[in-house]
C-alpha cells in the first residue's frame, strides 16, 4: 500500500498524501475510530469526508480518483503558496511526536542514509510516523528552506529539528538518542491497552462487517444478538498482536473476548454462557 501510496501521489499533485503510525499518534487514532491498519482518511477543509479500512488498492484508488475529480481537494495554485506552504510543514513535523522525513518508506527506503536512519532507530526500539518526500516534491524542496537543512533524512522530534543521520549517529554513540526520542510501547504493554480499548472488546478475524472465519462470525451473530455495545480487532491486520495476543492471554485460538481487560474465553465459552443465560451479565460486567 506504501507503493500504492506513492504512485497516487505522484498522479493526484492537487492532493496531500500523509502517512502516520496509528500508535504514535494515540489521539488521532481514538478521535477517527482506527481500530485497524492501514485505515485511510480523506479530509476537505480539515472536515473528513471518506474513509477506507483495510489494504485495497483498487478501492483507494477510485475513492482517491473520485474526490480529486469532483474537486474535493483545494488546488495547489500559486494565489498564496508561501504561507500555505509554512503552515502545512509545520503540521507535518508535528504530525506525531517523532517525525522522519526521509526517501522511501521505512519498509522500502529508497536511499542509503535513509536506510541506515531506519535501522537505527529500529534498533532502539524507537516509535516513529515517516513523510516520503519523492511523493511531494514541494514538502521536499520547502522543508530544506523550513529547517536550513539542506539534505534528507531529517528526524524531527516534538516538532523540532533534531538533524540528518550523522548527527543521529552521534547521538547514539554517546548514549543519548533513547532520551530524545520516544521509545514504541513494548507489546505487553499494547497489548494491555488493546484489551481495555473498550468495555466488550472481541480479537477475530476479520471485522464487524466481514468475519473471516466460520467461529468468528457466529460470535459476531451472538453479540450482536445481546445489543451490548461491542468493539473488534482485526488480527489478520496485525501479526504481532495476533502471536502475542496467544502467550499474553495463555489462549491458543482466535476469536478470543474481553470484558473490562479480562479474557472470557472463545466461541464454546460464549456459547455456554449464551445456554447457561450467564452471558449478558458477563458482558455487562456483572459476572
Amino acid at each position: 500500500m506504501n507503493g500504492v501510496m506513492a504512485e497516487l501521489a505522484r498522479e493526484h499533485p492537487q492532493a496531500s498524501f500523509v502517512k502516520l503510525e496509528a500508535e504514535a499518534v494515540p489521539e488521532v487514532s481514538e478521535k477517527y475510530e482506527i481500530s485497524s491498519v492501514p485505515t485511510f482518511l480523506f479530509f476537505k477543509n480539515s472536515q473528513k469526508i471518506d474513509r477506507l479500512d483495510g489494504a485495497h488498492a483498487p478501492e483507494l484508488t477510485k475513492k482517491v480518483q473520485r474526490h480529486a475529480s469532483v474537486g474535493s481537494f483545494p488546488p495547489s495554485g500559486s494565489e498564496h503558496p508561501k504561507e500555505d506552504l509554512n503552515v502545512r510543514l509545520k503540521k507535518l513535523i508535528h504530525a506525531a511526536p517523532c517525525m522522519l522525513f526521509m526517501k522511501g518508506t521505512p519498509q522500502e527506503p529508497r536511499c542509503g542514509f535513509s536506510k541506515q536512519m531506519v535501522e537505527i532507530l529500529n534498533k532502539h526500539h524507537i516509535q516513529f510516523s515517516s513523510f516520503d518526500i519523492f511523493s511531494d516534491e514541494e514538502v521536499r524542496q520547502g522543508l530544506k528552506t523550513y529547517s536550513s537543512w539542506p539534505t534528507y533524512p531529517q528526524l524531527y522530534v516534538s516538532g523540532e529539528l533534531i538533524g540528518g543521520l550523522d548527527i543521529v549517529k552521534e547521538l547514539e554513540a554517546s548514549e543519548e538518542l533513547d532520551a530524545i526520542c520516544p521509545k514504541a510501547p513494548k507489546l505487553e504493554e499494547r497489548l494491555k491497552v488493546l484489551t481495555n480499548k473498550a468495555s466488550v472488546m472481541l480479537f477475530m478475524k476479520g471485522n464487524k462487517q466481514e468475519a473471516k472465519c466460520g467461529f468468528s462470525k457466529q460470535i459476531l451473530e451472538i453479540l450482536t444478538g445481546t445489543g451490548v455495545e461491542f468493539e473488534t480487532f482485526d488480527i489478520l491486520e496485525d501479526e504481532e498482536v495476533r502471536q502475542g495476543l496467544k502467550t499474553f492471554s495463555n489462549w491458543p485460538t482466535y476469536p478470543q473476548l474481553y470484558v473490562k481487560g479480562e479474557l472470557v474465553g472463545g466461541l464454546d465459552i460464549v456459547k455456554e454462557l449464551k445456554e447457561n443465560g450467564e452471558l449478558l451479565p458477563t458482558l455487562k460486567g456483572e459476572n
